[in-house]
């Protein structure tokens, strides 16, 4: 029973030092900005977003693999959990930035003068 606490632990210093490298390319890439990245726009939207929203998506599902035990499971259940959280995420990151982008512009370029 010791060794299947062991290899428990080392399962969770595994994940947790996944998680936390990819949190720290983030915080670091929030902090600086670099200017490649920053200001060159794909899909209406910088780079960097996109690696964020990537970097957020790979935990999310890294999360889901070890948490939720779907390691274990045959392809089929892990899919039918996975797929459609990670279409709807990618869906919903979509709109708010291409909707976003759309206000941006009509108060930039239209008569509407800033409120906010």
């Amino acid at each position: 029973m010791a060794h299947a606490h062991e290899s428990n632990t080392k399962r969770i210093w595994v994940v947790f030092g996944l998680l936390s490298l990819i949190t720290m390319v983030e915080v670091i890439l929030g902090i600086y900005k670099p200017d490649a990245l920053f200001k060159t726009n794909v899909l209406s939207s910088s780079i960097l977003n996109w690696i964020f929203i990537i970097l957020t998506l790979v935990k999310a599902y890294y999360i889901m693999w070890a948490f939720m035990h779907l390691e274990g499971e045959k392809a089929s259940l892990r899919w039918s959990i996975v797929a459609p959280l990670v279409f709807l995420i990618i869906y919903l990151c979509f709109i708010v930035l291409i909707e976003a982008d759309y206000v941006f512009e009509v108060f930039k370029h239209g008569h509407f003068k800033w409120i906010f």
